[in-house]
């Protein structure tokens, strides 16, 4: 518990021969008396750390406006008007302009063809065609709506506490009002949220995780009962970078079922059990992260004597290997899992069949984790695309796990749906290189003005990695 409180949370393996935070703590040792106080104590040398260097505000991406102080009086000593011969640099500074809210109240101009009328007697009128409304009867405008979504999905701000910054800035809306814009705006650009999932099906290579979720009203449930988020997202080496939230109420092996659909190639996730109801085309594939936790944890029992089994002393030189290969070709990594990796791994599983331990002891049951997973976890030798963990879905949970703590839960399923899709297309569009809000804008601005049942072309060029964003 202190280790949680206090300690560090790197899972990283440190010098064995630094001293614990927690040991030899003075205040843990008995009140001197006078006669150990009067032992002389050394005194040695302070060692002084270097000068911390002042990290520079990156603003290689602004605009810069020059600005040029004029001599208020321009003649000398001797009233002589003065000329102008250069300019002398003082200082820099950025400067922000606070954002501008206005209501636009749109018209369509009206024409009549005054020689039609002289020849038939008929009016002719002709008008401008203005776009769609964002939704219906409401003053949300895609660049409004984005702006709260942003600030809610990006920033961790939710509604309730958006209230008073709107107001702040003149625009009395109250956080009701807020929700349904959201649930709206989703309406209208879910399906690029379905093509999204299609294309992500047709991955050969996926990485799946979960999180639970809180819905109030959730149907034949109670409001404190569990919900859940799923992720499912591509593998780092793909070209097109797609991460898809999925939400349910539950976390039963059909949900996997459903959301897996239509894919048959390998898919990495931890060892819950709830995706072995993928398809038997489904391969697999396990991750050497949560199997290293489970020894790292057992490894800090004491706080005070740092214990290294061997299991996890091949495992972390199995990481330090695939640190160094991450940036090469799928082809050359198998070469090297297969040369390199496939030596420590038996060696590993031939640690495991070999130890025993008493049954209820901490470093048995990560054994028996990690040999529960030994076939998922052997694939990493089969196929080079393949990362070594599965920490990339991990970090993109966390990204929602950082909004729930703000936002806490959703009043009802739509809402909670509603977070999923906002949450799929932001960090897609992140995880292409892609500005999020600018991403967001185009998006509701696009869809929005599409029809019905828009054709498949349409929606692929609002896909993140065919977004262009618009010159300044």
């Amino acid at each position: 518990m202190t280790r949680k409180l206090y300690g560090h949370q790197s899972e990283k393996l440190g010098d064995p021969n630094q001293t614990s935070l927690f040991k030899d703590d003075p205040f843990m040792k008995p009140e001197q008396t006078g006669e150990q106080s009067e032992v002389p104590t050394s005194v040695g040398t302070i060692e002084r750390r270097p000068r911390r260097k002042r990290v520079e505000v990156n603003t290689a991406n602004l605009p810069h406006k020059e600005v040029v102080i004029d001599k208020p009086d321009q003649h000398c000593e001797y009233g002589h008007e003065l000329v102008r011969v250069g300019k002398q640099f003082k200082h820099q500074q950025l400067i922000s302009i606070p954002a501008h809210h206005y209501v636009e109240d749109i018209y369509e101009a009206t024409y009549k063809c005054v020689d039609c009328e002289q020849l038939d007697g008929d009016s002719h009128f002709y008008h401008g065609h203005a776009p769609q409304s964002l939704l219906a009867h409401s003053l949300a405008s895609p660049s409004m709506v984005t702006e709260i979504a942003y600030f809610k999905y990006e920033l961790g701000v939710p509604l309730y506490r958006q209230r008073n910054y709107w107001q702040h800035q003149g625009i009395d809306i109250s956080d009701q009002c807020m929700a349904n814009w959201m649930i709206k705006g989703v309406e209208i650009i879910k399906p690029v949220y379905q093509l999204l999932h299609e294309r992500l099906m047709a991955q050969q290579f996926l990485q799946g995780d979960e999180t639970p979720y809180q819905v109030l009203r959730e149907p034949g449930k109670a409001a404190t009962s569990k919900s859940y988020i799923w992720l499912a997202r591509t593998i780092r080496q793909v070209e097109h970078q797609m991460v898809f939230y999925y939400y349910s109420a539950s976390r039963a092996g059909a949900v996997a079922q459903k959301l897996y659909r239509n894919f048959t190639g390998v898919l990495q996730c931890d060892g819950y059990q709830g995706y072995n109801r993928v398809a038997d085309s489904v391969i697999r594939s396990g991750c050497w992260a949560h199997v290293r936790r489970k020894f790292f944890d057992e490894a800090h029992v004491d706080p005070h004597h740092f214990k290294t089994s061997k299991g996890l002393t091949l495992i972390t030189e199995m990481f330090n290997w695939e640190r160094q290969w991450q940036g090469l070709p799928s082809t050359e990594r198998l070469q090297l899992h297969r040369s390199k990796l496939k030596p420590l791994i038996e060696a590993f599983w031939a640690w495991c069949e070999s130890t025993d331990l008493y049954a209820n002891s901490r470093l048995r049951k990560a054994i028996a984790y990690a040999l529960g997973q030994r076939t998922a976890l052997n694939q990493v030798l089969n196929f080079g695309e393949l990362d070594f963990t599965n920490n990339a879905s991990e970090r993109n949970v966390k990204s929602y796990v950082i909004g729930r703590k703000n936002w806490l839960f959703s009043t009802n399923p739509k809402g909670a749906e509603a977070n999923a899709i906002w949450m799929t297309l932001i960090q897609s569009a992140k995880a292409n290189g892609v500005k999020p809000r600018d991403y967001m804008e185009y998006l509701l601005k696009t869809v929005s003005q599409l029809p019905t049942f828009a054709k498949e072309a349409q929606l692929e060029a609002c896909l993140p990695w065919n977004y262009e964003p618009e010159p300044l």
